[in-house]
């Protein structure tokens, strides 16, 4: 987790510059970052400890996946010059907001089954272009075959008619071939 504080102490300001461009570059990246997410997914994170929060930024980053925990007031901030100011009411209490940069259901698939698995934390909400997804949704979503394998399936449903086409095409020609030995046969058979 990312503490930010203010030196009350420091002489002249250096330290609160220093922490403002601190914060300044944080904002800068979340911005850059949700930008770039396909989907993003707000959990909570509490009963989480260490360890098990360790496993779980293991398994998003195996996948291509980052998740971030910082100031609600920075992500606020971020969210809002990014143009996903409708994610702000959900950043309350102690979040940490998940990026997929690749797929839209692999990050919702890791987290659902993560805290399926450890029965602690807690999915808020996600957001899929631009739109908010409540916490069922997104779980909806985690139930979801992969991207792969949707593709597999959509090609499929467009095969399936066209085998059966090319069936009745074939069944077609060879009832015509058989109709045009049959008219061959009758004139053999007539002279």
């Amino acid at each position: 987790m990312l503490i930010l504080e203010v030196d009350s102490h420091s002489e002249g300001g250096e330290t609160w510059m220093l922490k403002l461009a601190e914060k300044k570059a944080i904002v800068e990246e979340l911005i850059s970052k949700l930008g770039e997410a396909k989907m993003i997914i707000l959990t909570d994170y509490r009963g989480l400890n260490v360890a098990e929060m360790n496993e779980l930024r293991r398994r998003l980053r195996e996948a291509g996946v980052e998740i971030k925990v910082l100031k609600n007031t920075l992500a606020k901030r971020a969210a809002d010059e990014a143009g996903l100011a409708d994610i702000n009411p959900y950043l309350e209490g102690t979040n940490a907001v998940v990026l997929g940069y690749e797929d839209e259901i692999e990050p919702a698939k890791i987290v659902h089954g993560f805290i399926k698995e450890h029965k602690k934390a807690a999915i808020k909400v996600g957001m899929l272009d631009g739109k908010i997804l409540d916490n069922q949704q997104v779980e909806r979503l985690a139930g979801l075959p992969n991207k792969e394998v949707l593709l597999a399936q959509v090609l499929g449903g467009f095969q399936a008619p066209i085998r059966g086409l090319v069936t009745v095409l074939d069944a077609n020609i060879s009832g015509l071939a058989r109709v045009i030995n049959a008219i061959k046969e009758q004139q053999e058979q007539a002279s």
